[in-house]
């Protein structure tokens, strides 16, 4: 068992779509939930780091028994606490007056993707060009950026990614970053693996993401995370 090996606390940050999923579907892989969970039992943090609101991340964490904290919104915002608290990283105001200026600007069809509400950010269907966006947000020199998760693109204020969203939540849990272990599959998920060196890669990684990882798996998703939870074993016997 992973949890034998690693000698001493680690902490997990763990995407959760495409990653601890069934081959990319919505639905958690319970297999992949139940190894984070012994891991959690035994010690160690498990954190998840997601696109999704950080409130949807808490919840999947109180119901799948992992460490009561989310990092969501791709850094955003932190929910953390058996009383709930909320950290607020990014500032939605400047987002939606991003949205607002590319609307006005961009001849292309731009509308919010109906998701769980957000703090901190904006989630828009992918139904425009993100780059001729960005060079709208550039020109007017706005206080954000935009990401592409391929389940939407993310207007978040500038600087907060999944990167620094954890480097927020490690303090919160007095941890260090050199004992932190990552595990994901998307674009949004780079700045978390530079962020954190030990990092696992599940084979429906994007190519970005791929280059970054210590390990890559051949399986995809919750089949991924299972697979590379034992080969990350071995580096620690």
């Amino acid at each position: 068992m992973i949890q034998k090996d690693l000698l001493e606390k680690k902490t997990f940050a763990v995407d959760i779509d495409g990653t601890i999923t069934l081959n990319g579907m919505g639905t958690i892989h319970l297999e992949a939930l139940s190894k984070l969970r012994s891991l959690k039992d035994d010690g160690h943090n498990v954190v998840l780091v997601t696109g999704r609101s950080s409130v949807e991340g808490y919840l999947l964490s109180i119901f799948g028994g992992l460490t009561h904290l989310s990092v969501g919104e791709n850094g955003g915002c932190i929910t953390f606490g058996d009383k709930i608290q909320h950290k607020l990283l990014g500032n939605k105001g400047e987002c939606i007056h991003a949205l607002a200026t590319i609307q006005s600007k961009l001849d292309a069809e731009i509308k919010e993707k109906p998701v769980f509400p957000r703090m901190t950010e904006v989630v828009l269907e992918r139904t425009f060009d993100i780059k001729q966006a960005q060079k709208i947000i550039d020109e007017d020199n706005l206080n954000v950026s935009l990401s592409d998760s391929g389940y939407a693109y993310h207007i978040n204020s500038k600087c907060i990614d999944k990167g620094s969203g954890f480097l927020e939540a490690i303090k919160i849990l007095e941890v260090n970053i050199n004992d932190t272990i990552a595990i994901g599959d998307s674009e949004t998920d780079v700045p978390l693996f530079k962020v954190i060196k030990n990092n696992i890669a599940v084979s429906n990684s994007t190519e970005n993401l791929k280059k970054l990882a210590k390990i890559i798996t051949t399986k995809k998703s919750g089949e991924g995370v299972l697979e590379g939870l034992d080969m990350m074993a071995s580096d620690f016997r």
